[in-house]
């Protein structure tokens, strides 16, 4: 294990950094960005380390993927049993139990009390287009519902449902029919205000559907429970289960998309446990393997089960080593109590961020739940108009001071905060010790 110390050996990006990058630009499409171009060799915990010896704090855990850390004993033994055994059969051709062991547990985990079954498939965009699958064949209606300020994947489907166009959908188009977008819940930028966003924003959404879909053409409304790339933007206290209520009245299945939000992410098993929203099927990827690609659409079982044999599956879905990973993972989220764990690096990263908000008016709200922190920051407190150069330039100044951290948000002017569960309160209070010193020199 590395030890877990931010270390600056050379520059960042160092030479033998650099020189990786030079291959990269030619040998890799340049639409595949590189946000902080140093080449990792060895990582473990909260620490990554690169080709020059540089040591870098992480607070992106490959955006929510190493929840358990890197170098998690029981994933490495776990993978090595099952690549020593077989590495692929494809599940659709000869099975394997640890498959079926995944979506059982599936099954257990997410919310609500009713009999599920589980699908298995490789990354987040597939687990969501496969919802829509399901949520169309079940219905037999087409109409789909997402939010603004939503992300939801990059393929076709999904850059439909996908709000931001830069980068995600520009020149892509057209995109996939029957997709409809209404207003996100987003209480700091609410005109009415945040006191009045739940009540307001749930009829703004309902009166639209009704208006400009109808409520008999509509299969699905999509929604994360705390939105990911849109800004971390957490919806009130009652909106969620207001929808979830209307939803039911008509007829319309609920998809939480929890692929960035779930597996302990934000101090529950899946953020719709917050307030007790049951939806009818929920999406999970990025933290159920520790880094193995797995994706996984769990929901009703008369809906899942609704869909023709065949109609679901793919060669490498639920790929045998990347379940024995995720099995290994989910028994140290519970061993290990990640939940509270999540919820203890909450306190510590709203507490620095709010003193930091108290300093500074350039940061307009301090928002999340558990290890899923966000920080918006705007150029005037009054008029919120979005800092998105402020962000650049403070994320530039955070990587320079060997801390990875991310950025996101419609205006890009949002800092999100994903530290691996494992990383310890002495690395979380040096990383924003060095995000403090960025901010500062940033704002002059």
């Amino acid at each position: 294990m590395i030890e877990q110390k931010r270390i600056l050996a050379t520059s960042i990006p160092g030479p033998a950094s650099q020189a990786l990058q030079q291959r990269k630009v030619a040998a890799v499409a340049a639409g595949v960005s590189t946000g902080l171009p140093v080449y990792v060799t060895e990582a473990s915990g909260g620490i990554l380390r690169d080709a020059d010896g540089n040591q870098l704090i992480d607070f992106g855990s490959g955006i929510a993927v190493t929840t358990v850390g890197n170098g998690n004993q029981r994933i490495i033994d776990a993978v090595t049993e099952q690549i020593t055994a077989f590495t692929h059969t494809c599940f659709m051709v000869t099975p394997y139990d640890s498959y079926v062991q995944v979506c059982e547990k599936l099954n257990e985990l997410t919310p609500g009390d009713h009999e599920k079954r589980s699908a298995l498939f490789n990354s987040g965009a597939e687990a969501v287009e496969n919802a829509v699958k399901i949520a169309r064949h079940a219905t037999g209606r087409q109409a789909v519902v997402a939010f603004d300020h939503g992300y939801h994947g990059r393929t076709n489907l999904t850059m439909g449902l996908t709000a931001k166009n830069m980068p995600y959908k520009h020149g892509f188009g057209p995109f996939a029919s029957e997709l409809y977008r209404v207003p996100m819940a987003y209480p700091y930028r609410w005109p009415g205000g945040a006191e009045h966003c739940a009540e307001q924003a749930l009829r703004t959404v309902t009166d639209q559907i009704h208006a400009q879909v109808g409520e008999s053409n509509t299969a699905a409304v999509i929604i994360e429970p705390i939105q990911g790339e849109g800004g971390f933007i957490v919806p009130p206290e009652g909106f969620l289960p207001g929808l979830a209520d209307w939803c039911r009245e008509h007829g319309i299945l609920l998809i939480a998309d929890e692929v960035q939000s779930g597996f302990c992410r934000t101090g529950d098993w899946f953020a719709c446990d917050h307030e007790g929203v049951v939806p009818d099927l929920i999406t999970a990827a990025k933290g159920i393997a520790g880094g193995m690609p797995l994706a996984a659409v769990t929901g009703r079982a008369e809906l899942m089960d609704a869909v023709h044999p065949g109609g679901l599956g793919g060669t490498y879905g639920g790929n045998p080593v990347a379940c024995a990973a995720a099995l290994a993972a989910i028994e140290s989220m519970e061993a290990d109590n990640l939940a509270a764990r999540a919820r203890e690096i909450g306190d510590i990263l709203t507490d620095r961020l709010g003193r930091l908000a108290e300093k500074y008016d350039e940061v307009g709200e301090v928002r999340g739940r558990g290890a899923m922190i966000a920080m918006e920051l705007v150029t005037d407190a009054g008029s919120k108009e979005p800092a998105a150069a402020l962000t650049s330039a403070v994320n530039k100044g955070c990587h320079e001071r060997g801390l990875v951290t991310l950025t996101c948000g419609t205006y890009g002017n949002v800092f999100r905060f994903l530290p691996p569960l494992s990383i310890s309160d002495d690395l979380l209070h040096e990383g924003m010790d060095v995000l403090e010193e960025s901010f500062t020199a940033a704002v002059g």
